[in-house]
């Protein structure tokens, strides 16, 4: 199986590389491979004979997104798009990553999205990733469309300095550093999602990419939790006695809106007898050991 892996050394495309055989891979990434380039998307795999690819490249700058919008919509719309005629024009798979803030519209919502629901992105990071998701479902067949959701890995994001797991550990590290008398670390407790170990989450779209059942998925662990509850859970597996302060989300001054509840259902999955995924409490002593912080 020949499979062209976007992203490959990003949060992600680093756990893949731990899922796939490493035959099977050709490896891409920025800025040698740009995935708004279409001139060179289509000469690569014209000439590769690729059956599968696997696009993690996406821009995730949900803040700088509300006044660069065009910057979103080059990579998570335009970019998709010539990925998506390439591989129709070869009738080559394609498997693309969306996200759970292409929800947030329904500001009463409290059980978890499947993929029947209706996307409602409060952001413009949500309607940038909601424009790459309509390029695929539209152009062709052969797809695996994933949302997913509080992405975290080994290697982390490059875009956003890592991942919310190193973030809360870096803040409360650098008040040991300082020998603050009362270490203490603000999250916000009015933000509802299922944050998921990529490595899992790389375990599992092996698996469906090895069948037929073309579509859309929700892919994220089980369970649900707001930020500060996800911090509380880290902070006890660590054995720290850290004080973690909930605030609400109005108390940060921020320029892109997030959804109150964001949660996915990975129904689609279930229903098929494929899902694999663990809840996410499991999932963190495994990073925190990857990482060796246990």
């Amino acid at each position: 199986m020949k499979i062209a892996l976007i992203g490959s050394s990003g949060q992600l495309g680093t756990d893949f590389r731990k899922v796939i055989p490493t035959d099977y891979l050709t490896d891409l990434n920025y800025p040698d491979f740009d995935i708004t380039n279409r001139h060179a998307i289509q000469k690569l795999i014209t000439h590769k004979n690729f059956e599968i690819v696997i696009n993690t490249a996406a821009y995730n700058l949900v803040d700088r997104a509300e006044d660069y919008p065009n910057e979103a919509l080059a990579v998570n719309c335009e970019g998709v798009k010539n990925l998506a005629y390439a591989c129709k024009e070869q009738d080559i798979k394609l498997a693309h990553f969306s996200t759970d803030y292409v929800f947030g519209g329904d500001k009463n919502r409290h059980t978890p999205y499947t993929e029947k629901d209706k996307p409602a992105p409060v952001n413009k990071y949500g309607q940038s990733k909601l424009a790459g998701e309509n390029v695929v479902q539209n152009f062709f067949k052969k797809y695996f469309l994933i949302r997913t959701s509080g992405l975290f890995g080994e290697a982390g994001s490059r875009g956003k300095g890592g991942n919310f797991v190193e973030s809360i550990i870096r803040n409360a590290k650098k008040q040991e550093n300082i020998k603050v008398k009362k270490q203490e670390i603000k999250v916000v407790d009015d933000q509802y999602l299922t944050p998921t170990y990529t490595l899992d989450l790389a375990k599992q779209v092996w698996k469906l990419l090895q069948t037929k059942y073309y579509g859309l998925y929700h892919i994220t662990s089980e369970g649900e939790c707001s930020w500060y509850e996800f911090a509380r859970e880290v902070f006890r597996c660590l054995d720290s006695d850290i004080r973690i302060i909930p605030i609400k989300t109005s108390e940060y001054s921020l320029p892109a809106a997030r959804p109150g509840y964001s949660v996915l259902e990975n129904a689609e999955l279930k229903r098929l007898g494929l899902n694999i995924m663990r809840s996410w409490q499991e999932t963190i002593p495994d990073y925190l050991k990857e990482k060796g912080y246990i």
